[in-house]
């Protein structure tokens, strides 16, 4: 895999997961300032990006980010934790992800029939299930591909809309305050969500020691352009109310003004590529992670182990991700993964507090960022959970199980490697 192709996985991940969801809830809370929430978010992922650019750079690992959890705290419960966390995390977002892809399937095939949204967001789990297990070179090209079309498409969005803008829908004088900002901050650090699926890359880079944190700042940097470009356009085409009225067809709905119908139906095509991409990215890191985690001891064997040619990671994180899709209300636990990576994002930094003598890390860079990506934590709780109690239910009961699981698995390991007394 070559950087580019890295830079795409994450780049895929993050607008995929991002841009289409996310403009019409944090319009409702930020207004016209939502392009500043972008760009404030996408400092905060910067932050992080550099405390896993050194990590990656130091410890390269088909685990990605849980290997820095292992090599911060050891293999203990608290890695352990993080990792059925973090897959399970996973499992939701690509539940997430393919469920917006068949609700824009069935808009456009099936008027908006909620068993083929269902059937085609199944499918799409399907078939990059099927790719991932192809091989990473295999994932890197159709991203590649996907990944230069969808953003191709944004690019042309952007300059078409902010060259016809209404600079009066996007004055200061109509923000709202520096608290509601914040609190949409909270809300559009989701969009850079996919970053963190760059470090599981590193095995398949030639060089990941130097390659690895290129990717990751190309990927942050791409990202956080087109995000405040395209939330410009939108918000100066649309006022805020239109915007969070239209929710996801907010970009759709904002083309139509300079390029018409034609416009609307470009988006729409563009957003089924970036959620097809966004499900790519999000199943390629299972294979890496779940082997590694094996081979340490976090996870049973039967994860580092494959059926035919599918690996039992990559096949338990699609077999979770379409049970989500078919028997849960996804929309009521939407931001559920936006929780679980905060924690387990702040808890890659503290881990890295401890290791920062052998990768070279500042620590002034490596406090800010766990500041930062605590408050948002905070911010993110005080603000979207209070107000989705679902959420905050499904949040507690995940990190319960993950608890469970790993007590009841490390207890099992070590009554299995106990010998027999007599």
């Amino acid at each position: 895999m070559t950087v580019m192709q890295a830079t795409f996985i994450g780049v895929g991940s993050m607008v995929g997961a991002g841009i289409f969801a996310l403009l019409g809830a944090a319009g409702a809370v930020a207004g016209a300032a939502v392009w500043l929430s972008f760009l404030i978010a996408g400092i905060i992922a910067a932050l992080q990006g550099y405390s896993f650019a050194k990590l990656g750079a130091k410890y390269p690992s088909g685990g990605g980010i849980l290997t820095f959890l292992s090599r911060g705290f050891g293999e203990g419960h608290l890695a352990g934790i993080g990792s059925w966390l973090f897959f399970t995390a996973g499992s939701i977002v690509v539940a997430m992800i393919a469920t917006s892809f068949g609700g824009y399937a069935s808009a456009v095939v099936a008027d908006d029939d909620r068993f083929w949204g269902k059937a085609f967001a199944v499918a799409l789990i399907l078939v990059m299930t099927a790719l991932n297990a192809v091989g990473s070179s295999a994932v890197a090209r159709v991203q590649s591909v996907i990944v230069v079309v969808v953003l191709v498409i944004l690019t042309v969005f952007a300059v078409v809309t902010i060259a016809s803008w209404d600079l009066t829908l996007l004055a200061p004088a109509g923000y709202p305050g520096a608290r509601e900002i914040i609190a949409s901050v909270a809300l559009t650090f989701f969009a850079f969500l996919g970053f963190g699926v760059i470090t599981f890359t590193a095995k398949d880079l030639p060089n990941p020691a130097r390659q690895l944190p290129k990717a990751i700042y190309f990927a942050l940097a791409i990202a956080t352009t087109i995000y405040v470009a395209v939330s410009l356009g939108v918000f100066g085409t649309l006022t805020a109310d239109q915007v969070v009225e239209y929710g996801a067809t907010a970009l759709a709905e904002a083309a139509k003004p300079t390029l018409g119908q034609a416009g609307y139906v470009l988006m729409v095509i563009t957003a089924l590529f970036s959620t097809t991409g966004a499900v790519n990215a999000g199943l390629y890191p299972s294979i890496g992670m779940t082997a590694h985690l094996a081979s340490v001891g976090q996870f049973p064997p039967v994860f580092g182990r494959s059926v035919g040619r599918f690996p039992v990671g990559l096949l338990v994180m699609a077999a979770l991700a379409i049970v989500l899709v078919i028997g849960f209300d996804l929309n009521k636990i939407a931001s559920i993964g936006s929780a679980v990576a905060l924690l387990v994002f702040s808890a890659v930094s503290i881990a890295h507090l401890r290791l920062f003598r052998g990768t070279g890390a500042s620590v002034v860079v490596l406090v800010i960022g766990l500041i930062a990506t605590l408050g948002t934590f905070v911010v993110f709780s005080t603000t979207t959970l209070v107000n989705e109690p679902a959420t905050a239910i499904a949040l507690v009961a995940i990190i319960v199980i993950a608890v469970a699981v790993d007590v009841w698995w490390k207890a099992a390991a070590r009554r299995s490697t106990t010998p027999l007394r007599g």
